[in-house]
């Protein structure tokens, strides 16, 4: 089969791959029909991801339909469509009992997919705890509409639940990118006041703008951001900050927009250790909350997907075939042609998503 490979220095490769085969009675194949390109992708080629495995198939956000299963797995059968969580997890260590997946103890437990094995930039692809880590698709939602169930907007989704949003509140969210939309999304369903959202890409917020994510947006360098918000808040800044973006000084933006005994959610993957300036901000009394997604509302998303509440429709801007996902990975990796995420058909047998 044909698959992206992380050859480790800076390199992937499309190259043809053995067949994955069921390793343990927990474990599902599926043949992936969609997938995609994300921002980690791009991490673990530049070595910024300790863990990834040189010699893995990369890609952890991706959906497909099963066409085997081991003998203890229950809750999918060949055939179902089905959406894959960016973490496996075996549901039964310390952690996973109290949602806590992306820190399961198992061996493969937590992100492995695409950084410590096999993962969905493939035809085919293994998925250890199968009950645990695939979502049904169901018959009216697309494939398309199901890409982003289990990485980004699961990212999303989460942050939004951890970042104790009011009704009424000041939301400002750090980052215009998919994971950054996704928040602004979710954050939505917490009926906040107004969203704001930073960004240096004008294009990504107004797209902001014109989905409805967010009410004012900004760009550091053009606008003064901590004034800004200090001026639209009464002078306190924002209740809740989620910090999408990653970038150098983007960590530092975020605490001083943050208004005293606020939350700050990370959300961002860095690449280089950020510094905790206590002495600069002590008196403020903010809460920070950091880490990697808890893939644990999957179906969740899927229910609220399917009833029209959450759509990440408009964040695919590019479309291609496997073969060309070379070709993608230029595009996504340099920001060209204003692209935010990539949909990369892989089998036949995907279910039309209308366009």
């Amino acid at each position: 089969m044909r698959a992206v490979v992380y050859k480790g220095n800076g390199q992937i490769a499309l190259e043809d791959r053995p067949m994955p085969v069921i390793m343990n009675e927990r474990d599902a194949i599926i043949e992936v029909t969609l997938t995609t390109i994300c921002s980690s992708d791009i991490h673990i080629k530049h070595g910024a991801v300790p863990k990834a495995v040189p010699g893995t198939v990369l890609g952890h956000e991706f959906v497909g339909r099963v066409t085997q299963t081991g003998s203890a797995v229950k809750k999918v059968k060949p055939g179902d469509r089905v959406a894959v969580n960016v973490e496996t997890f075996c549901g039964e260590c310390y952690f996973c009992k109290r949602g806590f997946v992306n820190n399961c103890t198992d061996k493969n437990g937590g992100w492995a997919l695409g950084c410590r094995m096999d993962g969905g930039q493939a035809e085919y692809a293994r998925i250890p705890f199968a009950d645990n880590g695939l979502t049904i698709i169901p018959e009216h939602v697309s494939d398309e509409q199901a890409l982003f169930n289990g990485d980004i907007l699961s990212t999303g989704y989460w942050a939004a639940k951890i970042g104790e949003i009011k009704p009424a509140d000041t939301v400002a969210v750090i980052g215009a990118g998919p994971t950054g939309l996704c928040t602004m999304l979710c954050a939505r369903l917490y009926t906040p006041a107004k969203i704001i959202a930073i960004d240096t890409d004008e294009y990504r917020l107004k797209a902001a703008e014109v989905q409805g994510l967010a009410d004012l947006t900004l760009v550091p360098g053009r606008d003064d951001v901590e004034e800004k918000i200090l001026q639209v808040t009464d002078g306190r800044g924002a209740d809740a900050v989620f910090e999408a973006a990653g970038g150098k000084d983007t960590f530092q933006t975020a605490w001083k927009i943050a208004r005293p005994n606020a939350v700050v959610v990370i959300v961002a993957m860095y690449e280089e250790p950020q510094v905790l300036p206590l002495p600069d901000m002590y008196g403020k009394n903010l809460v920070f909350k950091t880490g990697g997604v808890d893939g644990s509302f999957c179906q969740e998303i899927m229910d609220l997907t399917a009833c029209g509440k959450l759509d990440t429709g408009f964040l695919i801007t590019h479309r291609c075939n496997l073969e060309q996902i070379m070709e993608a990975y230029d595009v996504f990796e340099n920001k060209r042609d204003h692209v935010i995420k990539y949909a990369v058909k892989v089998s036949n047998q995907q279910k039309e998503s209308g366009r």
